[in-house]
């Protein structure tokens, strides 16, 4: 599985690295994402939805956690 560590970065840079990332990666493969934004988890949920990537987890805490799968 592939990880992302975007701990200490604010809106919008953590769904920025992640958009980025996701483009190197290949469809069904998975991606955890670490993120300590308060934002954090109302953006992924939005950006899933419209690019249609599916979120598979997520995980509240002091550290977010979140885990998508890739589709293209």
């Amino acid at each position: 599985m592939n990880h992302l560590d975007c701990r200490g970065l604010q809106c919008p840079m953590p769904i920025v690295r992640l958009a980025l990332r996701v483009q190197e990666l290949s469809a069904g493969d998975q991606l955890t994402v670490a993120a300590t934004d308060p934002a954090f988890p109302a953006d992924i949920t939005a950006w899933a939805e419209m690019t249609g990537h599916q979120l598979l987890s997520f995980e509240d805490g002091e550290c977010l956690t979140a885990t998508i799968e890739v589709v293209q």
